[in-house]
């Protein structure tokens, strides 16, 4: 029992054969073997070429451009905002507890980023209204070609997440100002927890890029992942062994063993389907078999 316990979430076997070789320079398309009555007719399994991935890309409109772009631009002013209040109220004889609580706040968006991962890709179909095409769109797009969020800005890549953070970042404004310096003082654990929260929450698609960026990273960024500090790039491959069925969770990663372990995601998926009849990843597995 304690070798099955211990035993990896997928061979090194599995990852090879169901997943895209994203470190393999050359467009990472692979091929599904052709049918015998028609030897050239082979169709990108993965990657920039697979007709279901181009159809997706081609979805990305102008409105969700400027949705993404305004969310950008307040989130970074609510950030600087709530530094400049969290520095001018720290008291370095808090720091033990401030540490704490910061610590809790990346577990917490570590989970939180799996919740979301674990909701858009199993739930829900890119042809629903709004919430479809613009934010289940880029889910369906990731698992059949992978390495497209390399190619994407910064804008594109972390609008979403941004937007998250805005609430989160907008509630501590409002406290900050509306607060005597005794209340600031008294919720500041809390202040510094929201605040990690929402730092990680809002970085969490860039670390995700990043662990699926092979060349040409930072030196610090590397050094991140090796040390498991954020989401490791060898780590983030188990995800991508289809049918994308565990490890949701990528802003460190921390939580994927141990919910793994637990059966957790795949818990919730029976209890779902059991009362809605729903198939869990349905809209996903149509559009990775739409090759041509």
């Amino acid at each position: 029992m304690a070798a099955c316990f211990l035993a990896p979430v997928r061979t090194e076997q599995q990852i090879l054969e169901n997943s895209m070789l994203e470190d393999d320079p050359n467009s990472n398309s692979a091929l599904v073997a052709p049918p015998a009555d028609d030897p050239a007719g082979a169709k990108p399994r993965w990657g920039p070429q697979h007709k279901g991935a181009q159809e997706l890309a081609n979805l990305y409109s102008t409105g969700k451009r400027t949705q993404e772009c305004i969310c950008v631009g307040i989130c970074i002013m609510l950030m600087a905002v709530n530094l400049f209040f969290l520095l001018m109220h720290l008291r370095l004889e808090k720091l033990s507890t401030i540490v704490v609580a910061a610590m809790c706040g990346i577990i917490t968006a570590d989970f939180a980023s799996g919740a979301v991962h674990w909701g858009a890709d199993t739930w829900g179909s890119v042809d629903l209204p709004i919430v479809g095409k613009n934010f289940i769109r880029p889910f369906r797009e990731h698992h059949i070609d992978p390495t497209s969020i390399t190619r994407h800005d910064f804008i594109e890549t972390n609008g979403d997440n941004f937007m998250l953070s805005i609430p989160f970042l907008g509630y501590m404004v409002w406290h900050f100002i509306s607060s005597s310096e005794a209340e600031v003082q008294r919720s500041f654990w809390w202040s510094c927890y929201l605040f990690l929260l929402a730092i990680f929450v809002a970085m969490t698609n860039q670390i995700h890029k990043w662990s699926h960026t092979y060349f040409g990273l930072p030196g610090w960024v590397v050094w991140l992942q090796e040390h498991h500090v954020i989401l490791p790039r060898r780590h983030h491959r188990i995800h991508h062994v289809a049918p994308h069925e565990t490890y949701f969770c990528i802003t460190t990663g921390w939580l994927n063993w141990p919910l793994e372990k637990i059966s957790f995601w795949p818990g919730l998926e029976a209890i779902i389907e059991c009362c809605t009849g729903c198939k869990p990843r349905a809209d996903d597995l149509k559009w990775a078999q739409r090759r041509s």
